[in-house]
């Protein structure tokens, strides 16, 4: 099988490319610094119930864990913050997973994707109407009927115009359609592609743990966006080397989404993850 343009052909899926109790409470009025620690956890509970709950959708080769210094950042500033996982099978099928999942959430939802959730998130917040902003993170931006694939390609510059055959590991799964396979990463492009901006611990560890996506999820097609009603944010990696800056600017100006640029790699949320909390809490309070 020629696996030369995973990303351009469409005629077969490898084609492609998240109250205590009465008797406690009297025991904390009789204790000092008991009183003054849950008056301080009392008070970060209020603060938390008056923001927005943060989802975090994570994207290709990657799993709940890169947004882990993000998490952290939003934590300390009252968010709760839920990171499900991102299943990798295919735009349509992992929307519903998280549309399922947005649906138990109580109360307003900024919603944020990076890379592929990108793709995730775009589908999956249509109709709901708790999910308040959309903020991308080095991610797609699709338009109905645009694929990840198309996008990444539109603009010279990511390291998924070469031959797929030097860019991917294709590992075949139980019960795969003809001609499809799940896409790792290689090491090389990892460490000079993906997270060229990160330690060589830091690379080796994603290279170790990274979480495929099945090749076919590469070309399938955008639903209906949600940005068309719901209001986004766009922080953009200049040094992206999978999904090229100006593609990701082009696809912005189209959902009229507010941009900031980074000097970062694909992996800005590792990389720069206060640069991202803040861009998140900035899209929480626009909308608050």
């Amino acid at each position: 099988m020629n696996r030369r343009s995973l990303y351009r052909r469409t005629r077969t899926p490898l084609a492609a490319l998240a109250a205590a109790s009465v008797g406690a409470a009297l025991l904390i009025t009789t204790v000092g610094p008991a009183s003054a620690s849950t008056s301080a956890a009392s008070s970060t509970q209020v603060a938390t119930a008056s923001k927005p709950t943060v989802v975090l959708v994570h994207g290709a080769w990657a799993d709940g864990s890169s947004w882990n210094g993000v998490i952290t950042r939003l934590e300390n500033q009252g968010y709760h913050v839920v990171a499900p996982p991102n299943p990798l099978r295919g735009v349509s099928s992992d929307a519903a997973y998280l549309a399922d999942y947005l649906k138990t959430i109580n109360g307003p939802i900024v919603l944020a994707g990076h890379s592929y959730g990108g793709m995730v998130i775009t589908n999956a917040a249509l109709g709901n109407p708790n999910v308040k902003a959309l903020v991308y993170i080095d991610a797609f931006i699709p338009a109905k009927g645009q694929s990840a694939g198309q996008i990444a390609t539109s603009k010279p510059g990511s390291v998924t115009e070469q031959d797929p055959a030097t860019v991917f590991n294709f590992v075949p799964f139980p019960g795969a359609p003809a001609g499809d396979a799940d896409l790792y990463l290689k090491p090389e492009v990892v460490s000079s592609s993906f997270a060229q901006d990160l330690s060589t611990e830091q690379q080796n560890q994603i290279v170790a743990t990274q979480r495929p996506l099945e090749a076919s999820a590469v070309t399938e097609e955008s639903g209906d966006p949600a940005w068309q009603t719901i209001p986004s944010w766009a922080l953009i990696g200049r040094q992206d080397k999978i999904i090229p800056a100006a593609a990701q600017e082009d696809t912005a100006k189209v959902a009229h989404s507010t941009v900031e640029q980074i000097n970062s790699s694909h992996l800005s949320l590792v990389s720069h993850p206060g640069a991202v909390a803040d861009l998140i809490n900035t899209a929480a309070r626009a909308t608050s």
